[in-house]
């Protein structure tokens, strides 16, 4: 994953400092507030691992083991920071629209939190990984999450797994939820932050399932809530033709009859809609 160089680093330190600040306000203690700006340092400078040692490496002003407790034990609440995360890229970009998307995270082992053999869109195949799922918001030149989930198989609620749930300090109320879940637990968490869509999309894996579409309430999305029943199709007046035509297959009434196009170009950049 690439960065900025140390060069262009200093040339936003100032901009990013103020950031930071806002960004964690609600850290009581300045020594954490400090190594929340280390961190966050560290994740954008260059480099292709972005783990806590080679991060603190990079930095050179940070210790490998405050930099980690900052993150894996420090006693400080995150929902406030992402909460605020979440205002500032939204107030940022005005989004047109919130994306859910399915993320793959690469594994070597077995340690890692929900990691299995499973399939990942972001490496197009079945492989050793952790899956995250995201909302995030878009717009024609941008985007950013404003909320995720890490997605936990069902495999790993089977007593055979009780070992390495111990061994990952995994909570014993943390169980498997289906994605379509985890996203509706995000939009009501974002709502509790008096954010909300303009448009959701996702794709035919959250599409298809029911419950995902009929989850929908006003606070989760006022957009997108119909409360009234898909209306019937309109009925076709194709009727098959009486005798075949020579040398032509002739087409079933039914196939007539439910054909439609396979896709709309439907231009989205603004102002381009038809009134």
């Amino acid at each position: 994953m690439g960065g900025l160089t140390a060069a262009e680093l200093a040339r936003i330190r100032g901009r990013l400092e103020a950031f930071v600040d806002d960004l964690f306000a609600s850290l009581p203690r300045a020594d954490q507030r400090a190594r929340g700006q280390c961190y966050l340092r560290g994740l954008m400078l260059d480099g292709r691992r972005k783990s806590i040692e080679p991060m603190a490496q990079r930095l050179g002003e940070v210790h490998y083991q405050a930099l980690h407790h900052f993150v894996a034990a420090s006693p400080w609440d995150w929902r406030p920071v992402r909460r605020r995360l979440a205002e500032v890229l939204c107030g940022a970009l005005s989004p047109t629209a919130w994306v859910v998307d399915d993320t793959g995270f690469p594994k070597d082992g077995s340690c890692s939190v929900g990691v299995q053999r499973q399939y990942s869109g972001t490496l197009g195949k079945t492989a050793n990984c952790q899956l995250g799922v995201s909302v995030n918001a878009v717009t024609e030149h941008a985007s950013c999450p404003l909320d995720g989930r890490l997605f936990l198989p069902e495999r790993w609620d089977q007593e055979a797994m009780v070992t390495r749930r111990a061994a990952c300090h995994l909570p014993e109320g943390v169980h498997h939820r289906p994605k379509w879940q985890l996203v509706l637990d995000m939009l009501d968490e974002l709502a509790g932050w008096e954010l909300s869509p303009p448009v959701l999309l996702a794709d035919s894996g959250y599409g298809e399932v029911g419950e995902f579409r009929w989850g929908w309430t006003p606070a989760r999305s006022p957009t997108w809530w119909r409360s009234g029943a898909t209306p019937a199709p309109t009925p076709s007046r194709c009727t098959p033709p009486p005798h075949p035509t020579r040398g032509v297959a002739a087409v079933p009434a039914r196939a007539t009859a439910t054909s439609r196009p396979r896709s709309l170009n439907w231009p989205w950049r603004p102002g381009s809609r038809p009134a």
